[in-house]
């Protein structure tokens, strides 16, 4: 089958590569000429501009647009306004549902069919396969199922899917109308989240567990530690990590990735802490505001991001003020490694 990507970042390329490898022809364009050359030399069928890129397409035309969510509603437009009735838009990057279900309303009235696919495998899909999370009129889902199958990862080696599971056990479903796509991936990164937290709580606690040891050159005014003698460990963190992989119940890719990121560099030292969002986290608690759905564990991990990033540091000073203020508390010094 013929697709069109538009954005080859580091997950457009790997999805046209896999897609290729596949046997799908592809039309491929981007504003960095460099990208779009190099992805040409792989087999593809480049293009210079928008509207060299949508003439190259067969009817009906498809196609994919991986962009960052600030401009996918623009270029959506622009897309749109060069094609015919019973053509196709993907948004396969992380926009707002809201946007998708707007999105597809807009363009239903030009016969243009709208599909919005959550898409999750970042820079390890094109070998391992991407997870899909669709959204979108029913025919021109299924005219894309081809392209699904490929992007997917396919069934578990060993797994054995009853016949009426569907396509999940393959890694991709239809999730509902046009926004279902977009709305089901917005939750799973919340989810992940919550997981990322988990997993960093966690291993924080188990580094911390030779504060005992630690106790024992400090000043006991400024280490408060009641019972030293329970403290005396000293936790390999990536070997932790290593055997939590192997049957435990927490056994996960995220905690995969946990373990190389260990492996690699023990004391993390080449990163800053600073936890960015992209959105996803955001719309998801307001989903559950909207519709009166408690959920602690991820507003916890996304407010914790914005700590990471430097916004609580005024309220933790107001906090040390008004203590000094009340009870003439004076700041201890930050002790322990």
């Amino acid at each position: 089958m013929q697709i069109g990507m538009m954005g080859l970042g580091r997950m457009g390329a790997n999805m046209v590569r896999r897609l290729m490898r596949d046997g799908h022809e592809c039309v491929v364009y981007d504003i960095n000429s460099a990208s779009v050359a190099g992805m040409v030399k792989d087999g593809a069928i480049g293009a210079a501009s928008l509207e060299e890129f949508v003439a190259k397409l067969a009817k009906p035309r498809c196609a994919w647009l991986m962009l960052p969510a600030a401009i996918t509603g623009k270029i959506v437009d622009q897309v749109a306004a060069l094609m015919e009735p019973g053509d196709i838009i993907i948004d396969g990057g992380n926009s707002y549902y809201h946007d998708a279900v707007d999105q597809a309303a807009k363009l239903a009235v030009k016969g243009i069919n709208f599909v919005d696919v959550g898409t999750s495998g970042g820079v390890w899909g094109l070998e391992r396969g991407y997870c899909l999370m669709i959204g979108g009129p029913d025919e021109a889902v299924k005219h894309l199922d081809s392209v699904f199958a490929t992007l997917a990862p396919g069934a578990d080696a060993g797994a054995s899917p009853s016949k009426d599971a569907g396509t999940a056990p393959f890694g991709y479903l239809h999730c509902g109308p046009s926004g279902a796509g977009h709305f089901v991936k917005m939750v799973h990164n919340g989810i992940e989240y919550g997981v990322m937290a988990a997993y960093a709580e966690g291993m924080n606690i188990l580094k911390s567990a030779n504060a005992g040891k630690r106790q024992r050159t400090a000043d006991a005014e400024t280490s408060p530690l009641e019972s030293p003698q329970y403290y005396q460990f000293d936790i390999d963190l990536p070997q932790v990590a290593e055997v939590w992989r192997h049957g435990s119940v927490i056994g996960s890719w995220l905690l995969d990735l946990t373990a190389g990121a260990l492996k690699n560099d023990p004391t993390l030292a080449q990163f800053g802490g600073r936890v960015s969002d992209s959105g996803e986290g955001r719309w998801t608690l307001k989903a559950a505001i909207d519709t009166g759905v408690p959920a602690p564990v991820l507003s916890s991990a996304l407010f914790d991001r914005f700590s990471s990033q430097g916004e609580s540091q005024f309220a933790d000073k107001l906090l040390s003020a008004m203590r000094y203020a009340f009870g003439g508390h004076v700041e201890k010094p930050k002790t322990g490694a």
